[in-house]
């Protein structure tokens, strides 16, 4: 323990938020260092990494055939060890100080869902990549700490946290989860949604990138009276003359698109709700739902979920950076962690 501590002085400890769309890298001391794309570009023949992160989410979709792209998280979890291995090993290089040289303590955010088999690849991917412990937090509960609720207290608050992969959402009361439930539904399946409706209605091949784009800017989850419909211009190829073509689409169309996979987390949210002690649920009536997570930017999200709810619904502040902070708030309580992480 004492040996712990004197290298703890000596190492820059780390949070990650390791997640399906994007992994975000926490320094204690310095706050959110890093936030780049979960991708790595390999060559073929040797399976060396040429490109991680932004620099290989450029080449998405766009790769000659001696080079691979992939995301190596799926559904929030980790689909391609190796890969996973070489992205954690470069954003810790980048981020620790090549002159300490001690391997940090490394804290990972995970969904709740996740199985035995998947805990032990994060944890050897992290260990492969140097790292000296490593603790893994469940993702719900890492948003929660991150956007400030009152964890500790002896009363209910509900985080619903929409990652690219996962969906989590947990009611949490004295620093524990005291019912979660997660879907493997988020940013990637709202994209899937709107690869599927444009080849549909228009005959229109589009990439990832494309319908990401898509969803950023005209993709909504309510029409909010008197606001005017957006338009956007897209390319795609033409799946029956094979050549590239332009159209314009709205967002309404958008919206109906993407209604379905807004649905399921919805839904996930009603049965939560559902199997919510009642004098927990209570609380929440006073103290509403929290959105955290890339899709709490979705337009309108909030409103839906409160028309279906009938209950109060706050957007975090930075919905993205959540459950890295409060990853990284635990690198400061140790107490606190040993507490909470998953054993």
């Amino acid at each position: 323990m004492f040996l712990n501590n004197i290298l703890g002085w000596f190492s820059n400890d780390l949070a990650i938020d390791l997640g399906t769309a994007n992994t975000l890298v926490y320094v204690k001391g310095k706050g959110v260092v890093c936030d780049e794309p979960s991708v790595v570009v390999f060559r073929k023949d040797n399976r060396k990494p040429i490109a991680v992160g932004t620099e290989a989410k450029k080449m998405l979709g766009k790769t000659p055939s001696n080079l691979i792209a992939i995301r190596p998280m799926k559904d929030g979890v980790i689909a391609d060890f190796d890969a996973t291995g070489e992205m954690l090993k470069y954003f810790i290089t980048r981020v620790h100080n090549r002159r300490n040289f001690v391997s940090p303590r490394v804290i990972i955010g995970v969904p709740s869902g996740i199985t035995q088999v998947e805990q032990r690849a994060v944890k050897d991917a992290a260990q492969a990549s140097g790292a000296r412990e490593v603790y893994l937090i469940e993702e719900p509960m890492a948003a929660a700490i991150g956007v400030g609720l009152p964890v500790g207290e002896p009363a209910g608050n509900m985080i619903v946290d929409i990652g690219g992969g996962t969906t989590d959402i947990a009611v949490i009361s004295l620093d524990g989860i005291v019912y979660s439930k997660a879907v493997r539904v988020g940013g990637d399946k709202m994209d899937e949604a709107l690869i599927a409706h444009m080849k549909r209605r228009y005959n229109l091949m589009i990439g990832d990138r494309t319908a990401e784009q898509i969803k950023i800017e005209i993709g909504s989850a309510y029409h909010i009276d008197g606001e005017p419909t957006r338009e956007m211009e897209i390319k795609g190829r033409d799946l029956i003359a094979g050549i590239p073509k332009t159209i314009t689409i709205t967002e309404d169309e958008i919206r109906e698109a993407l209604s379905e996979t807004v649905n399921v987390i919805i839904d996930t949210i009603k049965v939560t709700l559902e199997n919510t002690p009642p004098e927990l649920a209570a609380d929440i009536v006073d103290r509403g739902i929290v959105l955290a997570g890339g899709g709490a930017l979705l337009r309108g999200l909030n409103i839906l979920i409160k028309e279906e709810t009938g209950l109060p619904v706050i957007v975090a502040d930075d919905p993205l950076a959540a459950v890295v902070k409060g990853v990284g708030k635990m690198l400061d309580e140790i107490e606190l962690l040993r507490k909470i992480a998953i054993n």
